[in-house]
């Protein structure tokens, strides 16, 4: 193969690319045309945000196509938030179940790492302390730390505080900050109007804890030596809420002392037992346990 043969099958490749590229090129523009004129426009957005799935009302909702009994079928979900009536989409769950599922996850899980907003602390007048956890992550693999205080920080309590009251009601974090504040600003007041109206005096002041496990009320009534310390910490949250929380009551707590011994009011929010409601019944209670000096199953 001479040279002149070798230039001119170069030009012949060079002129097969060419067309190679304009007939790509015309085939992208063509597909192109296609896809503006025949796909329709998405309408995912309204006014440029998403609907809040999360308002939907899952007592409310049935997503079953075609339900023999659908009077019946809702009638039941009314009787639980549970997730009944979800339907589905061939073999798998609907796609609008799919995402409130993943969204109240991830509800549930902010509300585990999150912390309460300083100026709720400050606006309701909460005495902010921490137990012996520096942040999140050895809060939840260190649960013995979330149950003692420093020594300086109880020294700084029991200043606070003072010693040897009937009631001292304090708050904790927990596993749901998004509890403490959905019902403390209710639940305090009730408590406090309920001991009132018994003739129990209490603290004026109200801890409020930073990483606190429930044996932190241990430690505090060993500090102040009270009879009977509230406690007021955000549950592990679930699915159907982030929002709960539970009150753990124990007559003459210290250091040690059996689960068995604390008496627990739980699934406090708006959609169980309402804060208002909780804190009329926990006044109760610390009623009874001082007059029987017992708390937990010795209260039974």
């Amino acid at each position: 193969m001479n040279e002149n043969d070798i230039k001119l099958m170069v030009s012949e490749l060079l002129e097969k690319m060419v067309k190679g590229e304009n007939v790509a090129q015309n085939l992208n523009v063509n597909l192109n045309q296609e896809k503006t004129t025949s796909q329709p426009k998405s309408n995912i957005y309204c006014d440029g945000e998403l609907e809040d799935i999360t308002e939907i009302d899952l007592k409310k909702a049935l997503w079953v196509d075609n339900p023999v009994d659908r009077e019946s079928y809702l009638e039941i979900k009314q009787r639980t938030p549970a997730r009944l009536g979800v339907g589905r989409c061939g073999t798998r769950y609907k796609t609008i179940s799919t995402l409130r599922f993943r969204a109240d996850h991830a509800a549930a899980q902010d509300s585990v790492f999150s912390y309460v907003d300083e100026e709720f602390i400050r606006k309701n007048n909460l005495y902010a302390v921490e137990t012996l956890c520096q942040d999140k992550d050895v809060y939840i693999t260190r649960p013995d730390l979330g149950r003692k205080f420093s020594n300086e920080t109880a020294d700084k309590l029991k200043k606070e505080i003072g010693t040897n009251h009937k009631v001292v009601i304090m708050v904790g974090d927990g596993l749901s900050s998004a509890a403490v504040e959905a019902n403390i600003e209710d639940i305090i007041p009730a408590i406090k109007q309920g001991l009132k109206m018994y003739g129990i005096e209490c603290a004026q002041t109200i801890p409020f804890v930073k990483h606190c496990r429930v044996g932190a009320m241990d430690h505090l009534g060993e500090i102040t030596g009270a009879d009977v310390v509230v406690l007021l910490i955000g549950e592990r949250p679930g699915l159907i809420t982030a929002k709960s929380m539970s009150a753990y009551i124990t007559y003459k707590p210290t250091i040690g002392i059996a689960e068995a011994k604390r008496t627990v009011i739980s699934n406090i929010h708006e959609g169980g037992t309402i804060p208002v409601e909780a804190g009329a019944h926990i006044a109760e209670l610390v009623k009874i346990m001082l007059e029987k000096k017992a708390s937990g199953i010795d209260l039974k």
